[in-house]
Parts: structure tokens; sequence; C-alpha cells
């Protein structure tokens, strides 16, 4: 198989599950229509989404344009043990791809300064097809760094992009209520009900099934959910705005603030590299730190009264960053 063979399969692939997506569609927007849940917010909230495919189209050209560039060069300049494309070949890339993916999609949910950015996929309230092209402008970044390793490998730079085009392809179907839970599929794919319960906002499913093609990888690295009931979809905080530009850069506010307030380089670096849930965690524990008592109080301190009549004021939290 030659490369343009490969391309031409990547585009069938990509145009197969797109044709799936608009079926899922059709069927979600009848059934809704039908039973009268088409909402003013809903039709906005699903504009949001479209929305976001402006910015996020125009990076991802340069992105994965520039990627396949410096693929293309590392491999053919340093890379002598280059594989060839065939069948085998395709299945262990698309294996190794998938495998990736669980990791980078982890890390965008367990560092902040790629939540930031992930966090517009979570962001709406509904679950259906939009959802499923609702990105944030720089939600491709850290793809190309966590899939040139591949390269390394030997795997071919067409076929590592067609890895990662089929990847996110696949996931366009599962974006949905309109399909319940498919039995033995749910175990070993990431199914419609299995990423419901990553959309969903209650405490039991907050950061599960990770997984893009295959759930497996969710039940060797212990963040495996079933669903349970139907969850709360969105952010956990109090989210539920339809502006596009509040949504495209919805987290960014939140994360200027803490940095403007860091208190030191090691905050400043938490307050990026770390958990989203960081900054808020630490607040609320200097929250509960007592304040220091006076060593000659002027007069006996009541109740929420400080020294002189002042109230205290508690330490601000700045919530959840969820």
């Amino acid at each position: 198989m030659t490369a343009y063979d490969l391309a031409s399969l990547s585009t069938a692939v990509d145009e197969s599950f797109f044709l799936v997506g608009l079926l899922v569609l059709g069927y979600e927007l009848v059934k809704n229509i039908s039973a009268r849940r088409i909402t003013r917010h809903t039709l906005l909230d699903m504009l949001a989404s479209v929305t976001t495919q402006l910015p996020y189209t125009l990076v991802e050209v340069f992105l994965l344009g520039a990627a396949y560039v410096g693929f293309a060069y590392v491999s053919d300049t340093y890379i002598t043990w280059v594989l060839p494309i065939n069948v085998w070949t395709i299945i262990g890339a698309l294996l190794a791809c998938d495998f990736l993916y669980y990791w980078e999609h982890r890390l965008a949910h367990e560092i902040r300064l790629l939540w930031t950015q992930h966090a517009v996929h979570h962001s709406s309230r509904h679950m259906n097809i939009f959802v499923a092209i609702r990105f944030g402008p720089f939600e491709g970044a850290i793809s190309t760094i966590i899939h040139f390793p591949l390269v390394l490998l030997g795997f071919p730079p067409e076929l590592v992009l067609f890895g990662i085009i089929t990847v996110l392809a696949y996931q366009v179907w599962i974006h949905t209520e309109s399909i319940s839970r498919l039995g033995v599929l749910d175990k070993i794919f990431n199914t419609p009900s299995n990423h419901r319960v990553h959309h969903g906002c209650d405490e039991k499913y907050l950061d599960r099934n990770y997984g893009g093609v295959l759930i497996i990888w969710d039940r060797l690295f212990g963040t495996y959910q079933p669903e349970e009931e139907t969850p709360r979809y969105g952010l956990k905080r109090d989210f539920n705005s339809v502006n596009p530009l509040v949504v495209w850069f919805s987290e960014l506010p939140g994360l200027v603030r803490d940095l403007v307030n860091a208190g030191s380089m090691r905050e400043t670096f938490m307050i990026l590299f770390a958990h989203p849930n960081w900054a808020a965690e630490r607040s609320s524990e200097q929250s509960r730190i007592p304040a220091r008592v006076p060593a000659k109080p002027a007069a006996p301190p009541e109740s929420g009264v400080g020294s002189g009549g002042k109230v205290l004021a508690p330490l601000r939290n700045p919530g959840d960053a969820r």
C-alpha cells in the first residue's frame, strides 16, 4: 500500500464516520422535535458548538501541517528503520494511536493549562452530535508531541496522521443520548453509554472513560466507570453560557486571575501544570487556617469580630476550576 492509498483510506474513514454522525443527528432531531425537547437554549448551545470550529480549524490545519513536515523531516533524515505501510502496520498504528490518545486525553483533564482548551468540549449541558465538534482553539497542540515517539519507532508520518484522524473521527457518533447501552460492546469499545459517563459532572463520573476507540485502556489503568444513571452534563462549576466567545475562552479568565495572585514561582508552576482544582483546593485549605490572635487584644473578641470591632472577612475561595 502506498502513501496515496493510505490518504484515500483516511478520507474514506473520515467521511464514513461523518455520515454516521449525520444519521445520528437526524434521528436526534426527529426524536427531540417530536417530543418537544428542542428549546431556544438548546439551539443556541448547538450554534456555540459549531462556532468553535472557526478558531479550532484554523489552528488545527496549521498544527497538522507543521506536524507532518516535522515528522517527515525526522523520519527521512534520522530514521533508517521506517516500517512499510501494510495491513499489519495500519492495525499497529491504530492501536498505538488509540493508546496514546488515552494518555493525551487524560493529561488534558489533569493539567490545568491543557484543561483550559479541553474544558470547551465539556462545557455544554447537553449531549448531542454537535458536542463532538466543540473544541478549544488549541485542543490539538499536545497531540503532535504525544504522537511523535511513533515516528521514532519507525511508523511513517502518513500512518501516524492516519491513526490520529481515525481515532478522532470514530468519536463523532458516540456523542448522543439516542443510542442506549450496547451490551458486550460497552466492555470493549468507547460507546455512547461510556462516553456519556465521560461528559458527566457527577462526582463518580468525573475524570472517567478517557478512551478514544477502545475502552480497555480505562479498564487497564483504573479509570473505567459504567453508566449507572443519566449523568448531569457539563462542567462541575456553574457554566451555562451560549455566547461563542465565552465558550471559546471560558477557562482563561480564571487562569489569569490565579496567575496574577500567585505568590511564588512554585505557585505559578502549580497553577499551570497541576490538576485544574489545585488552586481552589489550596485556597480552601488556607481559609481553614485560623487567624493569629493578637498578643494583647484591646478587647475580648466576639463571634465574627476582631480587635477594634472590625468584622473578619474570610479568605476568598475562587471555587472549583472544573
